[in-house]
């Protein structure tokens, strides 16, 4: 049952109202979200998956492997991230939003520092529109949630 409280207890002590979930509420929004971060993963892999091989068929195999590099560059940090937020979320006790950003600054500098690794590494075998598109798409996965009605 949820139950909001603001009472002349003093709780919460600053006069918000606090809302308290049962057990079964919790399991739920736990569920709920973990379906949440998979579904985010996942389709951010179908448009890596898609942006590589249109890129290979359209221009050749070093676009559909700058392609899969760019969308390697963000899918990777960002599934580590979504993992962490996973693991959050089955951990008794409370998230400390501090995580949340800290996640966030990890996944950004790791996807500067694989896109920089890529360029070093791949010198001018890398094809550039190939390799932002792929990583444009990947960024761009949740659109597939949205057209398909089930973003939550």
């Amino acid at each position: 049952m949820t139950e909001l409280i603001n009472d002349s207890n003093g709780l919460p002590p600053d006069g918000e109202t606090r809302l308290v979930l049962s057990a079964e509420q919790k399991a739920a929004l736990r569920a709920r979200t973990s379906r949440g971060l998979a579904r985010a993963v996942v389709a951010q892999c179908v448009m890596a998956v898609l942006a590589t091989v249109i890129a290979w068929v359209v221009a050749g195999t070093a676009a559909g492997l700058s392609a899969l590099v760019g969308a390697g560059a963000y899918l990777v940090p960002n599934t580590l991230f979504a993992l962490r937020l996973l693991l959050d979320t089955h951990r008794p006790g409370q998230v400390n939003p501090f995580t949340f950003f800290l996640g966030e600054a990890f996944k950004l500098v790791a996807t500067v520092l694989l896109l920089w690794l890529a360029v070093r590494l791949g010198g001018d075998r890398i094809v550039w529109p190939a390799m932002l598109i792929g990583l444009i798409c990947t960024l761009k996965g949740y659109v597939l949630l949205l057209m398909s009605g089930k973003l939550s």
